[in-house]
């Protein structure tokens, strides 16, 4: 039986996240070692475990707007939400946020979801390491949004966040990100830097949530491109967001082909090639379903980073790769459930190495990087 500990939270048990934080923190990665080894079919021992700091990790969260200010959805009912003064998971920067939207915000018209009215609905406050931002998200159908715009606005002239925007979304879904929106305050553009490069990604763009064990990440990949280095080789990035994984690794390969189906994040991608100086990488705006339709090379000059979604890699994006045969694949995935399922279709590849990496300590989720080298080289 896991060894029990005293959560840090005053909400667990409450509070629908954090799941974990009754289990000690050695437990729950012998816990995630064993889960990632289960999926991949490898032995445990040999699973790399690489983790930093158990708490205050997190630079982004979704607060929901409640009567008393904002808060997170309540364990087993996502109707109704616990309303907190502070992430115990989050950065410092961060709960700074909570506390001055709290102050600000402690009575408005806030989106009650089980009348479906209401004007604000979340705020989005992402906060990594040189830049800060809110976004907040109203009821596109409400009639009191000039209300809270001006609420808005007049926070922004005091908040100490860099970037503030207005985002619209329609009472009818559940969400936090649209492409309606308006800048209040700075811009829309948030920045991190990974080992030595600059990265530019949307306010409303998926990014890493944890940058420490993100870096980490980018360190081991990176370690697995240089040993395989080779003038010859061309590299293609599957699923690369704005680029990281591609512009990290261009110093070890001729050419770097970047896919990417998200309009604003191929816009980013561009922005970071130009701004890294990087002159043998470009992108390409598809979905990598449609993989035959780039020109690439074959075999041995080929080497693969693919960081799909949870949902993996499309099955025509592996029946591709399948006939393409890169000598090496190497795997980014946040589910490793789906990535045990996906490996079995690459039967004519084998297991070189797998590493997991704690990006969400106190919950049960884990990201896994697996190295696949083609049979017989």
């Amino acid at each position: 039986m896991a060894e029990s500990v005293i959560p840090q939270c005053p909400y667990f048990g409450e509070c629908g996240g954090c799941t974990s934080q009754n289990i000690s923190y050695d437990n729950q990665l012998k816990s995630k070692q064993q889960m990632v080894a289960s999926r991949t079919e490898f032995p445990v021992e040999n699973v790399l475990v690489f983790s930093d700091k158990e708490y205050a990790y997190r630079n982004r969260m979704d607060l929901i707007f409640t009567p008393k200010g904002i808060g997170l959805r309540k364990k087993g009912d996502w109707k109704n939400v616990v309303d907190i003064n502070r992430c115990v998971i989050s950065n410092e920067r961060l709960n700074e946020l909570i506390i001055e939207i709290r102050q600000n915000f402690h009575d408005v018209d806030y989106f009650d979801i089980r009348k479906s009215q209401g004007t604000f609905r979340y705020a989005v406050i992402r906060t990594p390491s040189h830049t800060s931002s809110i976004s907040f998200v109203l009821n596109e159908d409400s009639n009191k949004t000039g209300e809270a715009i001006d609420k808005i606005k007049n926070y922004a002239k005091i908040s100490t966040a860099d970037n503030i925007i207005v985002t619209y979304v329609p009472r009818q879904t559940d969400m936090s990100i649209s492409e309606e929106f308006f800048i209040v305050k700075g811009g829309d553009m948030l920045n991190e830097n990974f080992l030595d490069k600059s990265f530019d990604y949307a306010v409303q763009g998926f990014f890493q949530n944890n940058t420490v064990m993100a870096e980490k990440m980018h360190e081991y990949v990176r370690s697995l491109t240089k040993v395989r280095s080779t003038e010859e080789l061309t590299l293609l990035d599957l699923y690369a967001g704005v680029g990281t994984f591609g512009i990290n690794n261009s110093g070890s390969f001729a050419s770097v082909k970047i896919i990417e189906s998200d309009k604003h994040c191929v816009t980013a991608a561009k922005i970071n090639i130009d701004k890294n100086h990087i002159k043998n990488a470009e992108i390409v705006e598809l979905d990598a379903m449609q993989l035959k339709k780039v020109d690439l090379p074959s075999g041995d000059k080929l080497f693969v980073i693919t960081d799909p979604p949870r949902s993996g890699m499309h099955p025509k994006t592996i029946e591709q790769l399948n006939r393409l045969k890169p000598r090496v694949i190497v795997y980014i995935s946040c589910n490793v459930d789906q990535l045990g399922k996906d490996l079995l279709k690459f039967k004519d590849y084998e297991l070189k190495s797998v590493a997991m990496f704690d990006l969400f300590p106190q919950t049960p989720h884990v990201e896994a990087i697996v190295e696949l080298e083609r049979k017989g080289n």
